[in-house]
């Protein structure tokens, strides 16, 4: 079983889409999730408190600044702005799949633990995630 989700960030952060593949998964089995980008990333996180999600977003950015900060003058890939290849870092740091166990139709998601998008770039994009279910 097979499907994309499609989600529109707005820049820099983390996007949740739990709910969506909850209401797509069905049986029991191995679900992996794919993102058929390379400068975001998948992520399985904290989703009680949005500070998590505030502090990663922080921690990342001071990580891996743009282009513009003088530690990154290093950097050749500027072509499309200065947050376009600190995304690429950013992605190859983080994943670009994920693999979460099905059970009678539930994601294995522990108590707190929800399904992210990190968008690293700073505007608007419309992202792509495959979803199999074997």
């Amino acid at each position: 079983m097979q499907t994309r989700f499609d989600i529109s960030t707005t820049g820099p952060g983390l996007y949740e889409f739990t709910a969506d593949v909850t209401r797509w998964v069905q049986g029991t089995g191995l679900l992996t999730l794919f993102i058929q980008h390379t400068s975001a990333s998948l992520v399985i996180q904290e989703n009680a408190d949005p500070e998590v999600q505030t502090d990663l977003q922080n921690y990342f950015a001071r990580l891996v600044p743009p282009t513009t900060d003088p530690s990154m003058a290093y950097l050749t890939h500027t072509y499309e702005g200065p947050d376009d290849m600190p995304a690429h870092i950013k992605a190859a740091l983080l994943p670009t799949h994920l693999s979460i166990p099905v059970i009678n139709g539930t994601l294995a998601l522990g108590t707190w633990q929800g399904i992210y998008l990190f968008e690293h770039r700073d505007r608007a994009h419309q992202r792509k995630v495959i979803g199999y279910l074997a």
